[in-house]
């Protein structure tokens, strides 16, 4: 083993470490690894940050453009609302369903599919009786199987497709990998469909009826001589945190403030409206001298029906909304002070539940998680806004969304040109979408001033910063080298034995770190492995392709997995128990497609 080999050996080590640790955001390690690749003398200077401009990063930032074109201008909406069953049995309505988000995946982002059709499978869950697990993990695992059928149905096979046409001269075109794709996808979800879904676990989330958020909504009047005349909410914030208690709304001269500024002074005749638990309520009214309105005190929350099928629960102009948070939002990491929650947007967070569990820390210290469940209070609209600018999922009916048909059809045109575009190679997959996006812009489909909020960008600095260091990995002779240790250890020579081992490993691999980062990896060791055995290395990306695309094991191994994590209620053991039978037919049935349509 050379010195370079042994270099890119520990970057990768420790760089593939730090993907489980989970400390900081894939994006992060990344670029971390492409600067140590850069500083060590194994990537040059002038291509440190040529992954910026690969095809496959140009796509992948187009491709989420036009999906959030499919999602602003309600195709999605109409499309869901067409195809899913209104009244039908568990496996009808399933089946349909997750055959649905494998369709979507297959054209447009899978996080985006599956946000989409969310609060679809919420409800579906709640007609069917169901604990929602049992509709969100096949749904989730169902985006997933369909984004390996096309090009554009997920960054590895981008990826994949880029390797390719370093190795042979071409790229891989738009429906290359829809034979096998399809195949192991159609398979997968018959088996979600008839047997699957009954093997996740049945787990009861902390719902809005679950949530430990305070009994009553009780109304205090300011007196003329109390001790809180002249003071702001902020001020009186110590007392109200003792009780568990906070201020909800301010009533002043027959006004009703929702969600009061925290720097507003208090008046003598001011009626809060404070939600608090019995318990506490009467020492903190003693402390801060307020007086109950006896004829004014109400019950905040009736007992839900649990054959409600909505999960808001309204007071007034006042509304309770669950939000999930996604992969990459903006809340990740930030605490609800640091979003200035009710000073910038109008609402109070009342409650978290992470992994459906209570959460018993400080609401105002929390750091939140992707996958956390949000119970926030306030005006319909602040919480419309507030889930949109920060990157939430409702998991109440949208109601707040408004089809426009015209935009809609052209979003659906403009994504069905491009898609056709590069599928007939009128154009590289980069440059048909980008003239998507272009059209996207001058048509209106998305505000100009939000044409690039829809761009993931850690996923497209972790790209970019990946590609190089998979090109040192090949450069330096080390993928060969591991190449060579499966060949003589392993497979012994046998093109379908390496062939199956190199799909194991990558989906091991995809189990645990993010999926665009196991495919950057793996693909200069499946070029070296045919390569030694003096095969087509067709058969070998391809196997890294669903590979890539086959994280069912672990709530960290797709972005998918962890939003459904706290609407699930689950836990981070959950996933196998449908996730390793899914994976053991992706084996089965990708093996043998992979040979027959990419012979060796």
């Amino acid at each position: 083993m050379t010195q370079p080999q042994a270099t890119i050996f520990f970057i990768l080590a420790a760089t593939m470490a730090l993907f489980l640790w989970g400390r900081w955001r894939h994006d992060v390690v990344a670029l971390g690894a492409l600067l140590a690749c850069l500083f060590t003398g194994l990537v040059p200077a002038e291509e440190a940050f040529a992954g910026f401009g690969h095809p496959a990063v140009i796509t992948v930032a187009c491709v989420l453009i036009l999906s959030q074109g499919l999602q602003r201008s309600g195709a999605i909406d109409a499309l869901t609302k067409w195809i899913v069953p209104a009244s039908a049995g568990p496996l009808v309505t399933l089946t349909v369903l997750t055959a649905l988000a494998a369709v979507l995946s297959g054209f447009m982002n899978n996080i985006g599919a599956l946000a989409l059709l969310m609060p679809v499978g919420i409800q579906v869950a709640v007609q069917q009786k169901l604990p929602p697990g049992r509709v969100l993990m096949p749904l989730a695992f169902g985006s997933i199987l369909g984004g390996m059928t096309t090009l554009i149905g997920t960054p590895p096979n981008l990826i994949v497709s880029g390797f390719r046409a370093e190795a042979v001269g071409s790229s891989f075109a738009m429906f290359d990998f829809t034979p096998v794709g399809l195949a192991v996808a159609g398979a997968g979800i018959i088996f979600i469909a008839l047997v699957g879904w009954r093997l996740v676990p049945s787990r009861e989330r902390a719902g809005a009826e679950g949530f430990e958020t305070g009994a009553y909504l009780t109304e205090a009047r300011v007196p003329e001589k109390s001790r809180v005349v002249g003071k702001t909410l902020v001020e009186i914030g110590d007392a109200l945190s003792k009780a568990d208690a906070q201020v909800i709304a301010l009533v002043r001269n027959d006004v009703k403030i929702p969600a009061p500024n925290p720097r507003r002074k208090l008046l003598s005749g001011d009626i809060l409206l404070i939600e608090a638990e019995p318990e506490g309520l009467g020492e903190m009214l003693s402390t801060l001298e307020l007086k109950l309105e006896e004829d004014k005190k109400e019950e905040l929350r009736e007992e839900n029906d649990k054959d409600d099928s909505k999960q808001a629960i309204r007071s007034d102009e006042i509304v309770l909304s669950e939000l999930t948070i996604l992969p990459n939002s903006q809340l990740e990491g930030r605490s609800a002070s640091d979003v200035r929650l009710r000073t910038h947007y109008g609402i109070n967070l009342l409650a978290v539940s992470r992994q459906g569990r209570r959460s018993t820390a400080r609401l105002r210290s929390m750091l939140l998680r992707a996958g956390d469940v949000l119970l926030v209070q306030g005006a319909p609209t602040n919480v419309a806004q507030f889930a949109a600018e920060t990157g939430c999922v409702p998991l109440a009916e949208r109601e707040l969304r408004l089809p426009d048909k015209r935009q809609a059809i052209i979003a659906t045109a403009i994504m069905a040109l491009a898609v056709l575009g590069a599928a007939f190679g009128l154009a590289p997959a980069a440059v048909a979408f980008a003239a998507g996006v272009l059209a996207t812009m001058v048509l209106g489909v998305i505000p100009l001033r939000r044409i690039y909020d829809a761009i993931d960008l850690p996923v497209i600095v972790l790209l970019a910063a990946l590609l190089p260091v998979a090109g040192a990995l090949a450069a330096t002779g080390a993928a060969d080298l591991v190449a060579q240790l499966l060949m003589a250890s392993v497979a012994q020579g046998s093109p379908v034995i390496a062939l199956t081992l190199i799909l194991i490993v990558t989906m091991v691999l995809s189990d645990f770190m993010n999926n665009a980062a196991t495919a950057a990896v793996m693909c200069p060791v499946a070029i070296g492995s045919a390569l030694q055995l003096g095969v087509s290395v067709d058969p070998f990306l391809m196997a890294v392709a669903v590979g890539a695309s086959c994280a069912f094991l672990t709530p960290i191994g797709h972005q998918n997995n962890t939003l459904i994590l706290g609407p699930g209620g689950f836990r981070f053991g959950d996933y196998w128990q449908l996730g390793l039978p899914l994976e053991i037919i992706v084996i089965i049935v990708g093996v043998p497609m992979i040979l027959w349509v990419w012979p060796l």
